[in-house]
């Protein structure tokens, strides 16, 4: 059996690290914006509109936590991001850097949820 984590509300606590990564990916999001408008090739506009999309998906998905298919749906905006890496490669970058953070919250969320 695994030791209780300490936290008085764990379950607050693992939310509120799932909706900062969220808040973060979507504001990264944002923020490249301006990038992918400059050097953007070809594909900008798609580039930038699959950007905002993507940022508000994260936005809302931060809301939603409370529900346990929401979890999941956070690792699947993460693929989302990595394939449109195929509109401009910074994407892609995104979508690897915030995999990885979003497995480690995965991981957070299991070892103190149990």
């Amino acid at each position: 059996m695994s030791q209780p984590s300490g936290l008085r509300n764990p379950h607050a606590a693992v939310r509120g690290v799932g909706a900062g990564t969220l808040v973060a990916e979507a504001l990264m999001l944002l923020l490249a914006v301006l990038p992918l408008r400059t050097i953007g090739g070809d594909l900008r506009g798609v580039a930038i509109a699959a950007a905002l999309v993507l940022a508000a998906i994260a936005v809302v998905l931060a809301g939603l936590l409370r529900r346990r298919w929401a979890w999941w749906a956070g690792a699947g905006l993460q693929a989302l991001l990595l394939a449109a890496g195929v509109l401009h490669w910074s994407l892609a970058a995104l979508g690897v850097l915030f995999g990885l953070v979003w497995t480690y919250v995965l991981y957070v969320r299991r070892r103190v949820l149990g």
